[in-house]
């Protein structure tokens, strides 16, 4: 392209961000309504306690395998795309644009959708509203944080961290919970320490597929490395720091439930914290239960917002017909078009879930596949990079390397078998569920295909960081 077609330089993305915000945003984005319910399924499928905390256990191993391995990805090649731009250098444009469709038309905004209904379903046990007292929370929650983000970047992240904390101190009430039991005697400790038989490879390779959902949403780092400070430090420091903190949280929260309830009616239990708090404090602690996964659902939501717009930015950045959403807002230092385009879809999810009821949520965890399989190819990114510039200067390696990362996309094709083998035994509205991947992704090729149908347009400078790669 001639240097005339090309605009002047627009506003980007520049650092702004400390330690404490990528470690808080981080631990929120994780840390969702997941631990809440999962340690439930994650022992009835484990079948003895050693098994169950190994789980846990394993499942803070490979995040923190994984964590390293974008490490290295988020501080060589720093972009406000994060994933977006790793799939953009390995495979091109196209796939990655696959990819950014799949997040803005199910991941992200779907994510956003869901954590919404999530809150406004436990704000009316605390608060009711009437018989659309969820749908009117949900819509409520959305529009208060779009308006926070809107704000800026410093708006979102002051929230964020100011929402994690408490989310923490929730988690940190059913320790409490827990060890309050074991210490007065009531705790059935029979029952908790009894040990089951060995679980099959099936049986804990689906715990593993909740377990590792439960931890899911750390790679999300990787979309404000071109917003943080001392990229190096703080992206590698912030990523190991964050997985410990989630690690211990659910290490602690699984024991709790377990000194609390036993193994047996941990695993039987449909709200297991519900019935810790119920069980130690009376059944007047079910509200605080219920506001405690209304935080964490809140602290997801902010997360979500912040990062999910920032892969629609880097497609913006790419396609002529999409530039109105690759303009950077300098002053807020946020994706201002991207963001607003973000959230608006996310309340037109709302309003489809609100209609379809328990079908979009089912909708939304089938793209599971789709998640997985974009998951692997940014692992296998890092070796094609590598391999393409074997002595190019990196701020950070991956230790053990290619053990690490090997590991790590095994993991990934692992949960991509094992999460098409639940899809594909499932059914919606008639048809199997494994369809609904290839539709959005059917979709986003139809897309694509009119992104190149287009005629060329003037194209946005490239940004700092993409001239770095």
């Amino acid at each position: 392209m001639s240097p005339a077609a090309i605009s002047p330089s627009p506003a980007e993305p520049h650092p702004v961000l400390g330690l404490r915000a990528i470690v808080m945003l981080t631990v929120g984005v994780v840390i969702g309504a997941g631990i809440f319910k999962a340690p439930s399924m994650v022992a009835g499928m484990a079948g003895d306690t050693a098994w169950m905390f190994g789980a846990w256990i394993l499942g803070g191993v490979i995040s923190l395998i994984g964590a390293l391995c974008y490490a290295e990805l988020a501080t060589s090649h720093p972009s406000a795309g994060g994933d977006y731009h790793f799939l953009r250098l390995a495979y091109g444009r196209g796939l990655a644009f696959l990819f950014a469709w799949a997040r803005f038309a199910v991941i992200t905004t779907g994510s956003i959708a869901l954590l919404a209904f999530v809150f406004g379903d436990y704000m009316q046990q605390v608060l009711p509203l009437g018989a659309s007292g969820s749908f009117v929370y949900a819509v409520a929650i959305v529009l208060l944080l779009w308006w926070v983000n809107a704000r800026g970047i410093r708006a979102g992240t002051s929230a964020q961290v100011a929402l994690t904390s408490l989310e923490i101190l929730g988690l940190l009430a059913i320790v409490l919970a827990g060890a309050w039991l074991a210490s007065s005697g009531s705790a059935p400790v029979a029952a908790a320490t009894k040990a089951g038989s060995t679980p099959g490879a099936g049986a804990f390779g689906l715990a593993m597929v909740f377990v590792l959902l439960t931890y899911g949403g750390w790679n999300e780092a990787a979309y404000v490395s071109a917003e943080l400070k001392d990229n190096r430090r703080n992206m590698v420091l912030g990523l190991v720091a964050a997985i410990a903190l989630i690690t211990a949280l659910y290490l602690l929260v699984t024991w709790a439930y377990w000194r609390g309830l036993g193994l047996q009616g941990l695993a039987k239990s449909e709200a297991p914290a519900a019935d810790l708090l119920a069980a130690a404090f009376g059944a007047g602690a079910s509200k605080l239960m219920s506001l405690a996964v209304a935080i964490a659902a809140l602290t997801s939501i902010n997360a979500t917002m912040i990062v999910g717009a920032r892969s629609n930015y880097a497609a913006g950045r790419d396609w002529p017909a999409l530039h109105p959403i690759g303009r950077w807002d300098v002053t807020r230092s946020t994706p201002r078009n991207a963001m607003h385009l973000q959230n608006a879809a996310a309340l037109l999810l709302l309003a489809v879930g609100a209609w379809t009821g328990g079908g979009f949520r089912a909708m939304v965890e089938f793209t599971a596949p789709v998640f997985w399989l974009f998951f692997l190819l940014t692992g296998i990114a890092l070796f094609l990079l590598r391999r393409r510039a074997p002595a190019a200067p990196a701020p950070y390696r991956v230790p053990l390397y290619p053990v690490l990362p090997a590991l790590f996309c095994a993991t990934c094709a692992y949960m991509l078998w094992s999460s098409l083998s639940y899809v594909s035994s499932q059914s919606l509205g008639g048809f199997n569920a494994a369809w609904i991947g290839v539709a959005v992704l059917a979709a986003g090729a139809l897309v694509l295909a009119l992104l190149h149908a287009r005629p060329a347009a003037t194209a946005l400078r490239p940004s700092s960081e993409e001239k770095r790669a």
